[in-house]
């Protein structure tokens, strides 16, 4: 439990962190990656969020895809759908919904 301040406030997080703008992107912000990419992006993206090799992620997907009788693939299209290109905002999923959402104003 934090201490409670002279003021009556609690103060969890540090002053930096407090001064920052909420705006600013993640400087580690998951996308699928351009480069280093053999489909979508999906794994070497992975691989660069966490910092391990982008083989290490490939085999982990391989053999989810086999233990689970393919739902790893369905893990990758949703995956390339919600997980927004390096240096785009939005993902796939979000345009089309942008895109249908202005279709229908």
């Amino acid at each position: 439990m934090a201490a409670a301040a002279p003021d009556g406030h609690d103060r969890d997080m540090n002053e930096d962190a407090m001064n920052e703008p909420a705006d600013t992107p993640h400087p580690n912000r998951l996308t699928r990656t351009r480069s280093g990419r053999m489909i979508t992006g999906v794994c070497s993206g992975a691989a660069a969020y966490f910092n391990v090799d982008p083989t290490l992620v490939r085999i982990v997907v391989a053999v989810l895809t086999v233990l689970t009788s393919g739902a790893g693939i369905l893990l990758y299209a949703a995956a390339t759908l919600i997980i927004p290109e390096e240096g785009k905002d939005v993902s796939i999923a979000q345009e089309l919904i942008d895109k249908q959402t202005n279709r229908n104003n």
